[in-house]
């Protein structure tokens, strides 16, 4: 790591005192703009150390350490005080992702924010993992969006940097996704509910509403006459409360029967059971067009995804898209097709990405599926990225096992239920080698199935003629496997 001057090219190395590490995850200058704070992280992702670097004489000071039994999660929380003496952290180190305060020596003064819950960003810039949205030192006071209320909603809070007075702002039910200004004097609230189109206003600091940007509208939704999402909760079989999601066919009759399609992502923290608007993804209204065709769109975070603590997180080490998260969707499974209203021998699954993943995890481990789409699927996890694979799953040597269980390569001959796999050819996330090395085991056991190849698309499979050419491809294999529109 260096610095280096644009009036005089000189470069100033950083020496970070021979401390072995694999990755600078995070590079971030002072107030001062005299030093920098690097960070940097073991191969394993269990240790972060925190330094203070001098731009002049490349000389950097140990501050702090985070470490965790599974991996650190990596964050944009760092925030040095104008003071010159304080900085706060983000840390899960009680199990919740809170506010910790410390001096300029690594010491902790307090922990800011407390309680079973955790700090969550809602938006900012892209590519930023920030859950503080202002500091007004003048004030003492910290403002910053959190899970407090409900894992699946996003609220503005304030606390004050004593860890007194934490209060909520945000009013309304839903997910608030907040922008301060520059000078914290007000912010812009970008906020949904799954029942509420978005809404775009600024508020005051005390929540009051001075402009209204964009109102909430319901035209598109009255238009077509779509129908509302219902949101609840099923117990998994040790009693943690997972949430979930249900949206039913327009005409809804209690009395008959329907196929229900499940929606999966099932990822660490990355829940898909969330209060807010619906319709922001073709997804959204993919699975508005599945149910006015007859049938149940369903959803259910397991306790890994649904990101309420790091404790659930850290479940899956080792296994990741394994037995955990897989029994976790069963038991929601299990809820499903106890309701009169579900023809339980008519169930769909799928998922993009991870969803995929968790796609074909389920229909290789059980039989409870008639048909499932994996786009994009990560199918052995030796085949992806060694940052993010390593995070959860540790180097291959350590854990053959853990690579052995989740390789759905291996299963592929346990495929129950008819499969659409689908994937770009330039995916650069999940390289395609990840469905062709799935499908070639299929071929061997003489399983037939749909595929779906996209030429020189990667992962999001974007473009707009690709993007009608799936959707469609998926609505028609629903239509041929569980019998929509008849």
């Amino acid at each position: 790591t260096g610095v280096v001057r644009l009036d005089t090219k000189t470069t100033v190395w950083i020496d970070l005192e021979n401390i072995p590490y694999e990755y600078l995850p995070r590079i971030k200058w002072l107030p001062d703009s005299k030093q920098l704070a690097v960070q940097t992280m073991n191969r394993l992702q269990t240790i972060v150390d925190l330094f203070i670097a001098d731009i002049k004489t490349g000389k950097a000071s140990y501050l702090l350490s985070e470490t965790d039994k599974g991996w650190v999660n990596i964050h944009d929380d760092l925030h040095f005080l104008d003071n010159g003496k304080t900085f706060l952290w983000r840390s899960e180190r009680d199990g919740y992702a809170h506010l910790y305060l410390f001096d300029m020596k690594g010491n902790l003064i307090r922990q800011v924010t407390n309680g079973d819950w955790a700090l969550k960003p809602s938006g900012g810039i892209a590519g930023l993992d920030q859950a503080v949205s202002f500091v007004d030192e003048n004030s003492g006071i910290v403002y910053f969006t959190g899970l407090k209320k409900a894992s699946t909603e996003r609220h503005l809070y304030r606390v004050g940097l004593d860890g007194k007075n934490t209060k909520r702002i945000s009013g309304m039910a839903g997910s608030h996704a907040v922008y301060f200004s520059p000078n914290g004097d007000y912010y812009v609230d970008s906020h949904s509910a799954i029942d509420r189109p978005p809404s775009l206003t600024v508020h005051q600091t005390n929540g009051e509403n001075t402009k209204t940007i964009k109102a909430t509208s319901y035209k598109t939704s009255n238009q077509f006459g779509l129908p509302g999402w219902e949101l609840f909760t099923i117990q998994a079989r040790d009693g943690f409360e997972m949430p979930a999601a249900m949206l039913k066919p327009r005409f809804f009759d209690p009395t008959k029967q329907y196929p229900a399609i499940t929606y999966v992502y099932g990822g660490p923290s990355a829940p898909t059971v969330v209060n807010a608007w619906p319709g922001r993804s073709p997804r959204g209204y993919f699975h508005q067009l599945l149910a006015d065709n007859g049938a149940i769109i369903f959803m259910v975070d397991n306790r890994s995804a649904a990101g309420k603590s790091k404790i659930d997180a850290n479940t899956i080490l080792n296994q990741l898209y394994g037995p955990i998260e897989l029994n976790d969707l069963m038991d929601g499974i299990g809820w499903l097709k106890e309701q009169a209203f579900v023809d339980s021998k008519n169930l769909g699954i799928w998922g993009w990405s991870g969803g995929g993943t968790m796609t074909l995890q389920s229909m290789t481990s059980t039989k409870e599926f008639s048909a499932g789409a994996a786009v994009a699927p990560v199918t052995d996890w030796h085949y992806y990225d060694t940052i993010y694979t390593e995070r959860y799953m540790k180097e291959p040597h350590d854990n053959s096992s853990g690579y052995e269980i989740t390789s759905h390569v291996n299963r592929a001959a346990n495929l129950s239920g008819r499969l659409l796999l689908v994937h770009g050819t330039y995916d650069d996330n999940v390289h395609p080698q990840n469905s062709w090395a799935f499908s070639d085991k299929l071929i061997e056991a003489g399983i037939t199935f749909d595929t779906s190849i996209y030429p020189m698309r990667k992962h999001d499979i974007g473009d707009d003629a690709a993007q009608l050419h799936i959707y469609k491809s998926m609505y028609e294999f629903w239509q041929r496997q569980l019998g929509l529109g008849d």
